[in-house]
């Protein structure tokens, strides 16, 4: 960007630091195009800033990124919690001269870091709060799917051993198929925790 440029954008008072959208005004933003209403998806938290909207549902975050604020040129990404993990969520509060704050973490695999003005202190607070829970539930969740995969192969290589003991093998093997299916389907419901609202309803205070 040429000096001209950086002019014009300080003259126009646009910031790069993010606002904390009240929730009065979300159908004012992008964002809420794409939250999928029809599945019962909510906005619980939105930082909006020139050129990009952070949009947290209870379901997913959903990125609106405006890499250049001077083209209206916008991609959009979704990244749902049960598939992008969230991890190292870590907040940097301002110094005395700073204006902003940054919430930092990582997402399927991809680091953001999105500095909002120290006025929001408190509401960034509670989406730290709120992201740390996250992380923690789907890292414990993703470890119980794990385990219970673990605990289908002993049980299945111990039924191999114990199947020359009468009966119809092929019978057997489908009884044990359906058994673990339906046991896998129901542990794979357990931990895959698709829908955060509780999470955001118990840390999203201010």
């Amino acid at each position: 960007m040429g000096m001209f440029g950086k002019m014009a954008s300080d003259a126009l008072g646009l910031s790069d630091i993010g606002s904390v959208i009240k929730k009065e005004d979300y159908d004012k933003v992008d964002a809420d195009d794409y939250v999928m209403h029809e599945d019962g998806e909510k906005i619980f938290f939105l930082i909006k800033s020139k050129s990009d909207e952070y949009c947290f549902t209870n379901k997913a975050l959903i990125h609106v990124d405006g890499a250049n604020a001077a083209s209206k040129k916008r991609t959009l990404k979704r990244f749902d919690y049960y598939q992008h993990t969230v991890s190292n969520v870590a907040l940097e509060t301002a110094g005395t001269v700073d204006l902003d704050v940054e919430i930092k973490f990582t997402i399927g695999g991809q680091v953001l870091s999105i500095d909002v003005h120290k006025k929001f202190l408190a509401e960034i607070k509670d989406l730290y709060k709120a992201l740390i829970a996250l992380s923690r539930i789907t890292e414990e969740n993703a470890k119980m799917l794990k385990f219970a995969d673990r605990s289908l192969d002993v049980a299945a290589s111990s039924i191999g051993r114990a199947g020359g003991q009468g009966g119809n093998p092929a019978e057997q093997y489908v009884n044990i198929n359906e058994h673990v299916f339906s046991w896998l389907t129901g542990k794979y419901e357990e931990y895959t925790k698709k829908d955060f609202t509780d999470v955001f309803e118990k840390y999203i205070l201010n």
